[in-house]
C-alpha cells in the first residue's frame, strides 16, 4: 500500500511533456488493461476507449484542443480518449449479457432477471440522463488509468477544455453513437517543468473525512 500512496504523491498534471520520450508497448498494454478492469456502474462499461500514436492525428485533434491543451497532445507520447456511448439502451445491454453469458458459461435464459433489470433502469432515463451515466462512468475509467500509470512512473494529464464536436468529426464518433467526454495526455514529464518540483495541496484528513 506504501508504495501505492507514494505513486499518488509523485502523480501531478503535467504542463510539459518531453516528446521524444515513448511510453513503451508493454506499458500500454498494461494501462489498457487497468482500464478494462476499472469500476463500472453494473459493470456495463459504456464507453469506448481511443488510443493515439499517431502524431499525424494528434497534429488533428490539438487544434480542436484550444489553449495550452495543443502542446500537451503535440507532446504527449500517447493520447487517450475516452468516448461515452450516446443514448445507451437494450442493444448495449442484450451485448453485456451476451459476454456474461459466454464468459461464466451460463445459458443466457439464466440471466433474464438480471437482464430484465438493467433494462429497465437503462429505459427509465431521458436521453440526457443516459448520456450523463455514461460520461460518469468513462470519468471513472479515466480516473483509473491516471492511477496505474503514476504506479507505472508514467505522466498524465486530463482534460476538459476542448471541443468535443470537432473531436467527434475528426474521429467518425457520431457514426459510432459516441461523444468524447473527456481526455488524457500520457507521456514523460519534461525536466523543463518546474510544476513536477511543487508540493501537492490537497485538504486534511480532518478537513476532507468525517466518521459517524
Amino acid at each position: 500500500m506504501s508504495n501505492y500512496i507514494e505513486s499518488l504523491n509523485w502523480r501531478y498534471a503535467t504542463k510539459k511533456y518531453d516528446s521524444t520520450k515513448k511510453v513503451s508497448d508493454e506499458d500500454i498494454e498494461n494501462l489498457k488493461e487497468a482500464i478494462r478492469l476499472s469500476v463500472s456502474s453494473i459493470g456495463l462499461q459504456p464507453y469506448k476507449v481511443f488510443i493515439v500514436e499517431s502524431d499525424e492525428m494528434k497534429n488533428k485533434l490539438k487544434a480542436a484542443a484550444g489553449g495550452n491543451n495543443q502542446n500537451l497532445i503535440a507532446d504527449s507520447s500517447h493520447l487517450f480518449i475516452f468516448a461515452n456511448e450516446v443514448n445507451v439502451g437494450d442493444k448495449h445491454v442484450e451485448n453485456y449479457v451476451n459476454n456474461i453469458s459466454q464468459t461464466r458459461d451460463i445459458p443466457v435464459e439464466n440471466l433474464k432477471g438480471f437482464s430484465d433489470y438493467i433494462s429497465s433502469y437503462v429505459n427509465s432515463l431521458t436521453e440526457e440522463q443516459k448520456n450523463a451515466w455514461t460520461m460518469k462512468q468513462s470519468y471513472i475509467a479515466l480516473s483509473t488509468l491516471v492511477n496505474a500509470a503514476a504506479h507505472l512512473k508514467i505522466d498524465t494529464t486530463a482534460m476538459e477544455g476542448f471541443n468535443a464536436q470537432e473531436f467527434n468529426a475528426i474521429l467518425g464518433l457520431e457514426e459510432l453513437g459516441l461523444n468524447t467526454a473527456v481526455i488524457a495526455a500520457v507521456g514523460f514529464r519534461h525536466e523543463e517543468d518546474a510544476n513536477q518540483h511543487l508540493k501537492k495541496v490537497r485538504k486534511s484528513k480532518e478537513e476532507l473525512f468525517a466518521t459517524i
